[in-house]
C-alpha cells in the first residue's frame, strides 16, 4: 500500500510549483510554450479582431473545450485547443482597438499576474499572506495620499469599478440608518424606514449605482437620477433642487454618487460643488472614479479639485493604469466606517487576533478569498515610475482631442463631445437623407465583422451613436483617420447596395 501511495505521490510531482527539479523544469517548459505562443500571436495580429460571427465562434469553441478524463500533453493542449481560443481573442493592445474602458495591459503587469498566481496569496488572513498583507496596506496608503486623504484614511483591493461602488453605498447606507435610527443594519437588517431612503447620482451614472441599490434591498427606485449640463455632468443646482422636494415629500437621502469619467462621454462632474452640497445636507459622497482615477498621476490632475472630500471613492487601475483585469481599490476617507462590515471568524480572524495586533483584511473587504493584485501594482510604479504613466494618460487625451477636431473637419460626422475631458469621444456619421440611427448600428457592427477595428456604439436621444475610447498611448491620429475613412468607405457601400466584408 505505502508503495502504491509513493507512486502516485511521485507522479503528482510535476504538476505542482515546488522545490523540485522536476517541478522546476515542466514549470518553466510550460511558460516558455506559452510565451512562444503569445509572441507568434501577437506578431501575427495584423488587427484587432478575427471576424469571427458568434454563431461561427460558439461551434468553434464547443469542439475545442472538449474534457477528457485522460491526461494530455501541456503542447498538444496548447496547439489544439488554446490557439483557436487565441486566435478569436479580442486584441485589446493593438492600437485600433478602442472601443470599451479595456486598457491594453503592461508588460510589468503581466509578469506580475505570473507572480500572483505562482504565490498564490489569498488576502483575507494574515497567515495565508504574511509578506502580501503589508504590501497591499502600502500600497493603500500611497494612493489614499495620492487622492489627498489624511492618515485616517484607508482602503481596500477590489476586483472593480462595480464592487468598490457597491462598498461606498453599503457603507453609506450602514452609517445613515446608525446616525438616523440607532440601528445595526448589519446585525438587525433593514429599518423600517427603509424604503424613503435614496442615492442621487447623474442620470448617466454607472449602471452598478442601481444594481447596488437592488442588492442592498433598497430597489432600483431608491436611486433618483439628476439631469446632465450640456457637457454631460451632473447638474448640481438641479440636484439641490431635488434634495430640497425630498425634505418636503419628508424622503430620507443618504448619498450623493458623483462621477470622475462617465463610462460614455468620459464627463467629470463638478466635485467642489456636489461635496459642498452632501455636507450641506449630511450626506455621504462617494466618487466614482473608476475612469478619471487616472488623473491622479497626469497633468490634469487639477479636473479632479474636490475628490479629496469624498467619505468614500472607486478608484480602477485596469483602465488607465493598464493593469491586467482586475485591479480595482475602494478607499475610504474614515477608516472607522469599516467596522460596519467587520465579522470575525474563529477559524480565519478571531477576535483575540485583532486584539493582539494581528492585521486580517478579510475585515475590511466584502470579499473573503482575494488575489495579491496590489503585487503588480506596485511592480509597475517601481518599474515605470509615476511621471512615464503620467505622461501615457496625457498622450490618450491629447488623441482623443486630436479625434474630436478631426471629427469636425469631416462634413458627415457629428461629435457629441467635440471638447473630451478625457480619452472617449462619442460621435455620429450622418449624411443627408439617411437613417442615421440605423446607418450607425450597421457600421459599428460592419467594422467589428471585418476586424479591421474596434469602436463602440451608445445611445444619445435615444439614437445611435458611435464612441472611441482610446486608452492606448500608442494609438495615433493616423488610427483613428484610417477608422473614420473606413466608415466612410463602408457607409458608400452601404448605400449603394450593401456592405461587403473583406477580411484580408
Amino acid at each position: 500500500m505505502r508503495t502504491e501511495s509513493k507512486a502516485q505521490t511521485d507522479l503528482f510531482q510535476s504538476f505542482f510549483l515546488h522545490q523540485d527539479e522536476e517541478s522546476l523544469q515542466a514549470f518553466q517548459s510550460q511558460i516558455e510554450a506559452v510565451t512562444e505562443t503569445l509572441m507568434h500571436t501577437f506578431k501575427k495580429a495584423g488587427h484587432p479582431f478575427s471576424g469571427a460571427q458568434s454563431d461561427e465562434l460558439q461551434k468553434q469553441m464547443a469542439a475545442v473545450v472538449d474534457v477528457t478524463e485522460e491526461a494530455r500533453s501541456f503542447q498538444d493542449v496548447l496547439n489544439e485547443a488554446v490557439q483557436p481560443i487565441i486566435h478569436s481573442s479580442l486584441h485589446v493592445s493593438h492600437t485600433k482597438s478602442m472601443a470599451h474602458l479595456h486598457c491594453p495591459p503592461l508588460i510589468q503587469g503581466v509578469a506580475g499576474e505570473l507572480l500572483i498566481g505562482a504565490l498564490n496569496q489569498s488576502m483575507d488572513s494574515w497567515d495565508q499572506s504574511p509578506a502580501a498583507t503589508y504590501v497591499e496596506e502600502e500600497m493603500i496608503r500611497y494612493w489614499t495620499s495620492k487622492a489627498g486623504y489624511s492618515a485616517q484614511a484607508d482602503g481596500v483591493f477590489t476586483s472593480g469599478g462595480t464592487q468598490s461602488n457597491y462598498m461606498g453605498l453599503l457603507l453609506a447606507r450602514d452609517a445613515f440608518c446608525r446616525k438616523q435610527w440607532n440601528h445595526n443594519v448589519q446585525k438587525q437588517g433593514l429599518p423600517e424606514g427603509f424604503k424613503k431612503l435614496r442615492i442621487l447620482c447623474s442620470e448617466e451614472a454607472h449602471f452598478s449605482v442601481k444594481k447596488s441599490a437592488a442588492q442592498l434591498g433598497l430597489g432600483e427606485d431608491a436611486v433618483v437620477p439628476v439631469p446632465v449640463d450640456d457637457q454631460h455632468r451632473m447638474d448640481s443646482s438641479a440636484a439641490g433642487q431635488i434634495l430640497s422636494e425630498m425634505q418636503e415629500q419628508q424622503l430620507l437621502p443618504f448619498a450623493v454618487f458623483a462621477t470622475s469619467g462617465t463610462t460614455d462621454f468620459g464627463s467629470l462632474d463638478p466635485l467642489e460643488e456636489l461635496a459642498d452640497l452632501s455636507k450641506e445636507h449630511g450626506l455621504w459622497f462617494h466618487v466614482d472614479a473608476a475612469y478619471g482615477g487616472g488623473l491622479l498621476l497626469s497633468r490634469h490632475r487639477h479636473k479632479l479639485t474636490g475628490l479629496e472630500q469624498a467619505d468614500s471613492m472607486t478608484l480602477d487601475f485596469h483602465k488607465w493604469l493598464y493593469q491586467p483585469i482586475s485591479s480595482g481599490v475602494f478607499l475610504l476617507k474614515d477608516r472607522s466606517h469599516f467596522n460596519l462590515i467587520s465579522h470575525h471568524a474563529d477559524y480565519l480572524n478571531s477576535e483575540q487576533d485583532e486584539q493582539e495586533g494581528v492585521l486580517h483584511l478579510v475585515n475590511k473587504s466584502v470579499q473573503t478569498t482575494r488575489r495579491f493584485d496590489a503585487l503588480k501594482i506596485f511592480l509597475t510604479l517601481q518599474t515605470l515610475g509615476t511621471d512615464l504613466i503620467g505622461r501615457m494618460i496625457d498622450q490618450t487625451i491629447e488623441t482623443a482631442g486630436l479625434a474630436a477636431q478631426e471629427l469636425m473637419r469631416r462634413p458627415d460626422f457629428y461629435p457629441e463631445n467635440p471638447e473630451p475631458e478625457l480619452s472617449a469621444v462619442v460621435f455620429q456619421y450622418r449624411p443627408e437623407c439617411v437613417d442615421a440611427d440605423g446607418l450607425n448600428r450597421t457600421l459599428q457592427q460592419a467594422l467589428f465583422q471585418n476586424g479591421r477595428a474596434v469602436t463602440a456604439k451608445t445611445k444619445v436621444n435615444g439614437e445611435t451613436y458611435l464612441k472611441f475610447t482610446i486608452l492606448n498611448p500608442r494609438t495615433t491620429i493616423d488610427d483613428v483617420k484610417e477608422v473614420l475613412d473606413e466608415f466612410e468607405r463602408l457607409a458608400a457601400q452601404q448605400m449603394t447596395g450593401g456592405i461587403h466584408l473583406d477580411k484580408s
